[in-house]
């Protein structure tokens, strides 16, 4: 089964496809067929990656996938969410992964509860109508550190301390973080779900 996904991330699409690639499912990105990016005027992940999932699947008349992903603060009522990826850019920062580490660190400055969570939400359709999109939420709980430790991994991964393993995710060997990470575990559950839901095949194990 083909499947378009509603991204141009190289990165993305090596991570979902060693999911999917046991069923048979090939990825395709949606730049590579000339599908244009979607608007996200949403407030929610499901909602924004509904809205990619359906339109790459209009412009292409095949099953697609899509994700919005984001770190939700607890002192900031699950602020930035939806906008994480411009987090710094409200600051007076430029774009980007490293402004936006140092925002966060800035505006918690004095707080004392750093509890976050960074969440991923797949969302997969059949076409562009279809009436009951396969829906996969991955989330992990952490704190954000007082300052970046770890080399591994990007975005907000040097500040996001994950108790259960005492460290930050880019202190962590790769195959661990993606083990163990918020898209991780959204892709292994959204796995599941096309098996059953679309291949008729019965959960392994």
């Amino acid at each position: 089964m083909r499947i378009v996904l509603a991204s141009n991330n190289q990165g993305k699409l090596a991570e979902l496809q060693a999911m999917l690639q046991p069923l048979g499912c090939t990825l395709i990105t949606q730049g590579s067929l000339d599908v244009p990016e979607a608007p996200e005027p949403h407030r929610t992940f499901v909602e924004n990656a509904l809205a990619k999932a359906r339109n790459a699947a209009q412009h292409t008349g095949l099953p697609a996938l899509a994700d919005d992903a984001g770190l939700c603060v607890d002192a900031f009522g699950g602020l930035p969410g939806v906008d994480t990826a411009y987090y710094a850019t409200q600051f007076g920062y430029e774009k980007g992964d490293a402004n936006n580490v140092r925002a966060l660190l800035e505006q918690l400055q004095g707080v004392d509860n750093r509890r976050a969570a960074m969440v991923s939400t797949l969302v997969a359709v059949r076409s562009a109508d279809d009436p009951e999109p396969l829906i996969a939420v991955g989330r992990v709980v952490g704190e954000i550190a007082r300052e970046p430790m770890g080399t591994n991994g990007f975005g907000f991964d040097p500040i996001m301390w994950i108790p259960r393993f005492g460290q930050t995710f880019a202190q962590l060997p790769i195959e661990v973080k993606n083990a163990n990470s918020h898209r991780g575990k959204s892709s292994q559950a959204m796995a599941a779900l096309i098996r059953e839901h679309w291949l008729g095949q019965a959960a392994v194990g």
